[in-house]
């Protein structure tokens, strides 16, 4: 599968993407991450449409079918409220103990510099992030076994029509919005099952949260908050079309980028995978899982530098 990864489009460069690609629509896209602005989407869909793209557009309507089948099938929404409390209280464990393990692993950063302590406390922190994203799946798993998605009519009626648009179009295009939400919805409508089903998959065009919401491992971060920098959190799992990356949209602007212990501890944090800055004008084409040289990423020195082989 191919997927073209953005930067954020307040400034819009989708439309030169679809025009280098030769791709003249249908496209599918997804705004669900706007929540109750998704039909606001006649900005995205003239881009799209303009110059010599002349493609037509259908929004996958994602979050609209998501709050219909909370309507249509109270059992599995009562279900949903459940899981949302369960995970709730995931969390809240989870980021009280990451703080103390932080906490530890900067502490002994400024003491003891590249020690093995160092690299001790951040196994540590490792080791909640990876068991918070089993307990996460877990329990989302269990949900799933009980209420299957595939045996609700209403889940199972929204899937045939998204199948039905995906299997017509030139190429997939995610914009950004709530992370959470998209992810959601992109699973609970088997979007990445879709885009397979047919054997040959269209192009994924994703920025933002809709980029996020690719990757295996979603990672919320925010060092610039009004109360001050706040602990890179695990959130959960999205799609797994691309695997072993963390994608920071708006780095510059999100992120202390200066403070290089701080972005050491993250980079060697989330390591083996790639931690890649999405910033304005920002373009990488990955194909089948296969990165190109030249992109940026967070490497374990805390600086970013350019990927030099794939």
């Amino acid at each position: 599968m191919r997927v073209i990864l953005l930067g954020p489009q307040r400034r819009p460069t989708v439309d030169g993407v679809v025009r280098a690609l030769g791709l003249s629509g249908p496209f599918a896209t997804v705004t669900a991450g706007w929540r109750e602005r998704e039909p606001d989407d006649a900005e995205l869909s003239a881009i799209l449409s303009a110059g010599q793209n002349q493609g037509s557009t259908v929004n996958l309507a994602l979050y609209r079918r998501w709050l219909d089948v909370q309507d249509r099938d109270p059992e599995y929404f009562a279900g949903e409220r459940e899981l949302a409390g369960v995970l709730a209280e995931l969390e809240e464990l989870y980021l009280l103990r990451l703080d103390y393990a932080l906490r530890a692993v900067y502490a002994v950063q400024r003491r003891s510099p590249g020690s093995e302590e160092v690299a001790d406390a951040l196994a540590t922190v490792r080791e909640l992030d990876a068991a918070h994203l089993r307990r996460v799946n877990q329990a989302r798993g269990e949900f799933f076994e009980r209420l299957p998605p595939h045996d609700r009519p209403v889940i199972a009626g929204h899937r045939a029509e998204v199948s039905a648009v995906l299997a017509d179009a030139a190429a997939l295009v995610v914009a950004g919005g709530h992370v959470g939400v998209l992810a959601e919805v992109l699973h609970l409508f088997n979007v990445a099952a879709a885009l397979r089903a047919n054997g040959s998959a269209p192009p994924v065009i994703a920025w933002s949260a809709g980029a996020m919401a690719l990757t295996d491992r979603i990672v919320l971060f925010h060092d610039r908050s009004p109360q001050g920098p706040g602990h890179p959190e695990v959130f959960g799992s999205g799609l797994s079309v691309l695997r072993d990356v963390v994608l920071l949209p708006h780095a510059r602007a999100r992120m202390l980028l200066d403070d290089i212990g701080r972005m050491a501890v993250f980079a060697r944090r989330f390591a083996p995978a790639r931690c890649v800055p999405l910033e304005s004008g920002t373009r990488i084409d990955v194909a089948d899982g296969a990165w190109p040289p030249g992109v940026r990423v967070l490497g374990e020195d805390g600086h970013v530098t350019a990927l030099e082989a794939a």
